[in-house]
């Protein structure tokens, strides 16, 4: 499918035509939501355009892409200052036909400011938060037990307070948590046996999969544990830590294909990867996902998000 630039997508389909276009571009059947979720996406890949004054802009090609529930930062993040009137972002999002049930933020405002971190929630209307990563000590990607202990103690103890705040506190995970011990163990998995599952759910990083394991079996090792995820393009050519796990296979990533992520790096659509999604999001139900956001932040992360909702249209 040939790339689609934001102005000419929006050019060429209206609103509610859009995704279907793209859709029989590619000679596939529009469906359900995968899970019955309304596809979503992360705003942060856009956060330029956001500190720009474009937010407006941004939401309204989302909905015209088929996006209908946004995930944001908080305005703790610089670019997304403007948006510290909870309640007038809440318009705006609502005024564009969609919703925001999640926002990430940093570790330094949960430590300092979690009580206005968790009213900006209720104002905007969501139902859960949390952070990108804990950001506990490790060297060359090596923890310790002890690291670990501590930060999961710490993160529990937010999780109190929000769940007293009534909302659900989420992991994401970005470093620490894609980090090893010391005696070679995944960070992740020991994270996971000392956060309080009541406590704090887990947003799963679809692009960690070779670092830190099968999705699938996590989800379904952990049943009700992942309220979350971020949906990226990934290609499995690249060897799994040696844990006994494997990832459901379709064919081969094309050759030429980016890998990994990053503003410069080309990147692969969500459905044009390796990836068996249908067999992910049939685990994802018993991990407890409520949502799923695409985030796909290479130099053709607009593209690629625009046919990685189209392909999640094909999925029941």
């Amino acid at each position: 499918m040939a790339d689609i630039s934001r102005r000419r997508f929006l050019e060429q389909a209206g609103m509610s035509t859009a995704v279907a276009g793209i859709v029989a571009a590619g000679g596939a059947r529009l469906g359900a939501d995968p899970l019955g979720i309304p596809i979503g996406s992360q705003t942060y890949p856009s956060r330029e355009r956001i500190a720009a004054g474009e937010f407006v802009q941004v939401l309204q090609e989302l909905y015209a892409a088929g996006i209908r529930q946004i995930e944001l930062c908080s305005p703790g993040y610089t670019q997304f200052a403007s948006l510290a009137d909870g309640k007038q972002t809440r318009t705006l999002i609502e005024d564009a036909g969609l919703t925001c049930p999640s926002s990430h933020f940093s570790m330094n405002e949960f430590r300092t400011k979690l009580q206005d971190s968790i009213a900006w929630a209720h104002d905007v209307g969501m139902t859960q938060i949390g952070t990108a990563g804990l950001g506990g000590r490790h060297t060359s990607g090596v923890t310790s037990l002890n690291q670990v202990q501590y930060a999961a103690d710490e993160y529990n103890r937010i999780g109190d307070l929000v769940n007293r705040g009534g909302l659900q506190l989420f992991l994401h995970n970005e470093a620490f948590e894609n980090s090893r011990l010391a005696d070679g163990r995944l960070t992740y998995p020991v994270l996971l046996e000392h956060l309080d599952p009541n406590l704090v759910k887990m947003q799963f990083q679809m692009s960690s999969m070779r670092t830190i394991g099968d999705p699938i079996m996590y989800f379904t090792q952990y049943p009700g544990r992942f309220i979350s995820a971020h949906l990226h393009g990934v290609n499995l050519e690249t060897p799994l830590p040696a844990r006994g796990m494997t990832l459901p296979m379709k064919s081969a990533a094309p050759a030429g294909r980016g890998r990994g992520r990053g503003p410069g790096t080309p990147g692969i659509a969500v459905g044009e990867d390796s990836v068996d999604w249908p067999r992910v999001f049939a685990a994802a139900k018993t991990g407890g996902l409520k949502n799923y956001f695409i985030e796909q932040e290479q130099a053709n992360g607009w593209d690629a998000m625009v046919k990685g909702a189209a392909y999640l249209k094909t999925l029941s």
